[in-house]
């Protein structure tokens, strides 16, 4: 193991496995030896799982990386790359938006609907608030208690 472990993939399942494969024979383990050296690091790995997993194009549980990982003998920050791509595929991608994007996603018809919600229950409340719902009479009343000339 003179070369760097191969880097992971963080594109798709089958991607993701085929590097997998790429670091076994990185390791140059045999499935007995690295269900032997997972169980030395303290994880479970049978080596009937690691065969299944690496002959399916199915992206693996967490646990069956990890343990992958410390049994072909990569580094905690190596194996962490690994972790993090496996929960990108996982997961996807977060949407990279630009402004533009963000601009024209404002104006479609839902977020037009929502701001308008928004906009016309502030300025009621604001109306109300300023009183511009009280009943004349309660204005009358008050001018002429004060002695205000009426208008």
């Amino acid at each position: 193991m003179t070369t760097a472990p191969p880097t992971p993939p963080d594109t798709d399942a089958v991607a993701f496995v085929a590097a997998l494969r790429r670091l076994k024979a990185w390791s140059g383990l045999s499935y007995r030896q690295l269900e032997r050296r997972a169980t030395q690091a303290g994880h479970t790995l049978p080596y009937s799982t690691a065969s299944t997993m690496l002959g399916r194009d199915r992206l693996p549980r967490e646990q069956l990386v990890a343990a992958f990982m410390a049994a072909c003998g990569v580094r905690a920050d190596d194996a962490q790359a690994w972790l993090d791509a496996r929960m990108t595929i996982a997961c996807g991608r977060p949407p990279e938006t630009t402004r533009t994007t963000r601009n024209r996603r404002f104006w479609q018809p839902r977020w037009a609907l929502a701001c308008a919600v928004v906009l016309v229950t502030t300025l009621l409340g604001g109306a109300s608030a300023a009183g511009a719902f009280t009943e004349d009479v309660e204005v009358e009343e008050t001018q002429t208690s004060l002695h205000l000339p009426r208008s």
